[in-house]
C-alpha cells in the first residue's frame, strides 16, 4: 500500500475552520474544550520560543479529533489520523511530532520521576490506555530520534493547556505562523 500523495499546503481558512470546527468538542473531561486546548498548547509552544512549524504542530496535536480528519481515518487512533493529516497538508516534522505526542507521555513517564504527578486524572486514564510507561528498549528508540526534543517538548505544552481562564494563541499570530510555515514550504 503506497502513501497518499501530499496534496497542497492547508491553507489559512482551512486552518480556521479546523480549529474552529474544535469549539465544544469536549476533551477527555478535562475542562477545556477542544479548541482552547488547541490554541492553548499553540500559545505555550509560541511563548516557549517553538520555530513556526513547532507552533502549527502543537496547534493541529489533536486534530485527529476534529470531525473532518476524523471522517477520513475512521477508527484510528487520533495521533495517528492526525498526522496522516499533517503530513499530506503541513510537514513531515510536524507529523512526526503529532504522532509522537502520545508516546511522549509515555517517555516521560518512564523517564521523569515528578512527571506522573503533573498528569490529570483523563490523562492517567489514557496512559493506561495507552501502554503505561515505555520500557527501556522504547525508551532509548523514542530518546534516539532527532526530534523527540521537540515531541517531549509539545507533550509538556499539551500537559499544561487545560485552564479555561489560561492564555491562548489568537487566531491571527497562528495564521501569520502558518503562513511562514507555507511560503517556506513553498522557497
Amino acid at each position: 500500500m503506497t502513501a497518499p500523495a501530499p496534496l497542497d499546503p492547508l491553507t489559512g481558512e482551512e486552518l480556521t475552520a479546523l480549529v474552529d470546527g474544535l469549539a465544544g468538542l469536549p476533551y477527555d473531561g478535562e475542562a477545556v474544550d477542544q479548541r482552547t486546548h488547541a490554541l492553548q498548547t499553540a500559545w505555550l509552544a509560541m511563548d516557549a520560543g517553538a520555530d513556526d512549524e513547532l507552533v502549527v504542530a502543537a496547534a493541529l496535536h489533536d486534530i485527529g479529533r476534529a470531525r473532518p480528519v476524523r471522517a477520513e481515518h475512521p477508527g484510528v487512533p487520533h495521533e495517528v489520523a492526525g498526522a496522516e493529516f499533517a503530513r499530506r497538508r503541513v510537514s513531515e516534522r510536524a507529523a512526526w511530532v503529532i504522532a509522537q505526542h502520545v508516546p511522549a507521555k509515555r517517555y516521560l513517564v518512564a523517564t521523569d520521576a515528578a512527571y506522573h504527578a503533573l498528569l490529570s486524572p483523563a490523562s492517567i486514564a489514557s496512559l493506561k490506555v495507552q501502554g503505561g510507561p515505555m520500557d527501556e528498549r522504547e525508551v532509548a528508540e523514542f530518546a534516539a530520534h532527532p526530534l523527540a526534543t521537540d515531541a517531549v517538548a509539545l507533550r509538556r505544552w499539551d500537559d499544561a493547556a487545560k485552564d479555561p481562564d489560561g492564555p491562548r494563541l489568537a487566531m491571527p499570530t497562528l495564521l501569520a505562523a502558518h503562513a511562514r510555515c507555507v511560503a517556506a514550504r513553498r522557497a
